[in-house]
């Protein structure tokens, strides 16, 4: 309900829970109260995602379809917005050591051959979200493992039929080059002019 309705009332998501009002309220003083031990728990169970992704040391396909259909499960599960739960610090934190985890198994993925070297610093993990969080919303038909299968193969093929995709600018000599900006948008930069 919360996804839907981050503004939801406390009455309204007891009514959703098919509880009394007054029983929230004994287990939670507030709204906000609410809201920290929704996030905390999303949190936690992304920890025990990663942590059980075995991204240090399992094979990195298999590490990688294993997060993957483990955070599709999270999603599913607490389906919050996480910008707000980022506002508080100590969660932030939390979040951002589980990015560090998730960001040095990319690279070992990378080093290992499973994702293509020399793109754009920081581009395969801004990309991982997209695949995942889809498969997660508008593949809910399917299981989590079916739907890592799908994001999984779309992460690492991409969408283009292999016989016609389009040539890296390496592979043309086009003096093009992108790069991700501090809003995480994609900005590409060319020394030629566009015709």
């Amino acid at each position: 309900m919360l996804a839907a309705d981050p503004a939801a009332s406390i009455a309204s998501i007891a009514t959703e829970a098919g509880v009394d009002r007054r029983t929230v309220y004994r287990r939670f003083a507030s709204r906000e109260d609410l809201l920290a031990a929704i996030y905390e728990s999303r949190l936690t169970a992304i920890e025990h995602a990663i942590e059980d992704a075995r991204l240090r040391e399992a094979p990195v396909a298999v590490a990688l379809h294993r997060y993957v259909e483990n955070i599709i499960a999270v999603n599913r599960t607490w389906p919050v917005d996480l910008a707000r739960m980022l506002a508080d610090d100590a969660i932030r934190q939390r979040r951002d050591a589980s990015v560090r985890e998730v960001d040095a198994f990319l690279r070992r993925a990378t080093d290992e051959g499973l994702l293509r070297p020399g793109l754009p610093e920081g581009w395969a993990s801004a990309l991982l979200p997209e695949p995942v969080n889809l498969a997660a919303h508008q593949l809910a038909h399917l299981s989590p493992g079916q739907a890592a299968d799908v994001a999984v193969d779309t992460y690492v093929r991409g969408i283009g039929i292999p016989s016609h995709r389009a040539p890296h600018p390496a592979e043309t000599g086009e003096p093009e080059r992108a790069e991700l900006v501090p809003s995480g948008s994609l900005r590409r930069e060319s020394r030629a002019p566009h015709t």
